[in-house]
C-alpha cells in the first residue's frame, strides 16, 4: 500500500509540475526584453532553473518562486511581463564557483534561520572568532535545493530537512515546512482594509513557514534554539526609503542601529514614531526594532519610482527574540523582532548589491520534540495614482508620501 502510496504521489507532482511549465511557458520566445522588466527576470531565472509562476486572476499580478533555490520568492510584479520586476536578483551569482560564506542569488524573499551571530548562532562553528573569514551560511538556506510538495499556479508547498550544529556545540534536528501563496486583489484590500481602484496596479503574496523540532531533545536556554528570518531583498534608488513604524508607548531604546558601524545620522531619523532609513545602496548600514517596540507593518517608497511597499508579519511584543550580533559576549535572548539593510560598498570598495532589505524575524523556537513554530510573512507592492498611494500609506504606515519624501531631501550623501 506504501508503494502505491508513493507511485500515487509521483504522478500527481508529475501532473503537477507540467502544468507549472506550462504556465512558465508564456513569453518563452522573447528576444528583446529590457533589463529590470519583469519578462527578462522570468527569462533569465527559467535559464537556470524550472521556476514556478504563480498568476493573480487578472494576469498582470505574478510571482517566481525557487524549490531548487531555497524556496525562493525570486521577483514579482503587477503588470504582467512587461511591468516592473521587484526583486532584487544577483545574477552575477548563478555561475563560478560557490562563495564559501553566502551565494547571494537575490530574492524578494527568502527564509533563512537565525541566529546569525551570537552565543547560538548558525553561521560560526564552535570555538571560532566571529569574523568574516569564518561566517558560513548553513548549506541548508544557501545552496541546497528544497523539496517540492505541491504547486499550481496559486500556491507552492515546500519542505526541508535539516542537521544543524549551532555556536554552543548543540547539534539541531528539524524541519522547516513554507508555502508561498499569491493574494488576490480583492483579498489585498480585505486584508489591508484599504480601497484600490484601476488607477493602481498591486501584486501581493503570503508565506507561510512552520519549523518542527524532529529531534529527540528539547531546545532550551542552555542548548539553544533556532529562529526563522523572512528577509526581502529590493533595487534600490535614489530616492527609496525605508519606513518602520514603533510602538512610542513602550520602553527601552527605539532601535539597534550599529549592526556594521554606527549608521550617520543623514541616514536614519525618528519621527512621532516612525523610524526612516535612506536605502540608496551607496552606504551600508543596518538596523534592528526589539519586539516591544514593533508593529506589523514595515514598508519602504521610492519616489523615484512611484512603487509603495508593504510588508506585514507576525510579530510577539512579548516574545523571547535572540541576539543575532556577531558577538558571544551579549546576552543571547535579547534581540530584534524586525530589521532593516541598506546595501553600500565595503571596506575595499566591493559590493554585492546594490539592493536594500525589509526583514521580520521570529522568537526563538524553544521546542519540545515533535513541536512546531509558525511565522508568516506577507509583501505587497503598490503602484500608479499618487492620491491613491498615498491613502494606503497613510493607513498602513502611518505617514504620508509627503512625509517620507521629506526626510532625506536635503542629504547629498
Amino acid at each position: 500500500m506504501k508503494k502505491n502510496n508513493k507511485l500515487m504521489m509521483a504522478i500527481v507532482l508529475g501532473l503537477v509540475l507540467g502544468a507549472c511549465q506550462t504556465n512558465n511557458n508564456s513569453g518563452q520566445q522573447m528576444e528583446d526584453v529590457e533589463k529590470g522588466s519583469f519578462a527578462y527576470d522570468l527569462q533569465f531565472l527559467k535559464e537556470k532553473d524550472s521556476v514556478i509562476v504563480l498568476t493573480a486572476a487578472n494576469g498582470a499580478a505574478q510571482v517566481i518562486v525557487s524549490p531548487k533555490y531555497q524556496a525562493k520568492v525570486f521577483t514579482s510584479t503587477a503588470e504582467g511581463l512587461e511591468g516592473r520586476s521587484f526583486g532584487w536578483i544577483n545574477y552575477d551569482a548563478f555561475d563560478g564557483e560557490p562563495d564559501p560564506h553566502m551565494n547571494g542569488y537575490g530574492g524578494e524573499d527568502r527564509l533563512w534561520l537565525g541566529p546569525e551571530g551570537g552565543k547560538f548562532s548558525l553561521f560560526f562553528q564552535p570555538n571560532t572568532t566571529m569574523e568574516f573569514e569564518n561566517w558560513h551560511t548553513p548549506a541548508a538556506i544557501d545552496t541546497e535545493s528544497w523539496d517540492l510538495l505541491s504547486a499550481d499556479d496559486k500556491k507552492v508547498s515546500m519542505k526541508k530537512d535539516m542537521t544543524l550544529l549551532n555556536y554552543a556545540g548543540t547539534e539541531l534536528e528539524l524541519m522547516v515546512d513554507r508555502e508561498v501563496e499569491i493574494i488576490e486583489p480583492d483579498a489585498i484590500e480585505s486584508l489591508l482594509g484599504i480601497s484600490l481602484n484601476d488607477s493602481v496596479k498591486s501584486v501581493g503574496f503570503h508565506t507561510k513557514n512552520v519549523l518542527t523540532n524532529t529531534g529527540d531533545f528539547e531546545w532550551d536556554e542552555t542548548t539553544g534554539a533556532p529562529c526563522m528570518w523572512n528577509l526581502d531583498m529590493f533595487s534600490p534608488s535614489p530616492k527609496t526609503v525605508i519606513v518602520v513604524p514603533y510602538r512610542e508607548e513602550a520602553s527601552g531604546k527605539v532601535a539597534t542601529t550599529d549592526y556594521f558601524g554606527e549608521i550617520p545620522k543623514d541616514r536614519v531619523h525618528y519621527a512621532d514614531g516612525t523610524l526612516y532609513l535612506k536605502a540608496d545602496g551607496k552606504h551600508r548600514g543596518k538596523l534592528g526594532i526589539p519586539p516591544q517596540r514593533a508593529t506589523e507593518f514595515a514598508g519602504s517608497y521610492a519616489a523615484d519610482n512611484g512603487v509603495l511597499t508593504i510588508t506585514h508579519f507576525d510579530v510577539d511584543n512579548n516574545g523571547t527574540y535572540l541576539n543575532q550580533e556577531w558577538t558571544p559576549d551579549k546576552d543571547p535572548l535579547i534581540g530584534d523582532a524586525i530589521n532593516a539593510y541598506n546595501d553600500g560598498p565595503l571596506e575595499d570598495g566591493s559590493q554585492m548589491g546594490p539592493f536594500y532589505e525589509i526583514e521580520s524575524v521570529s522568537p526563538a523556537a524553544f521546542l519540545k520534540p515533535g513541536d512546531k513554530l509558525t511565522h508568516k510573512h506577507s509583501v505587497f507592492h503598490f503602484t500608479g495614482d499618487k492620491n491613491t498611494l498615498n491613502s494606503i500609506s497613510t493607513k498602513i504606515l502611518g505617514v504620508s508620501l509627503e512625509e517620507i519624501e521629506a526626510q532625506f531631501s536635503n542629504s547629498s550623501n
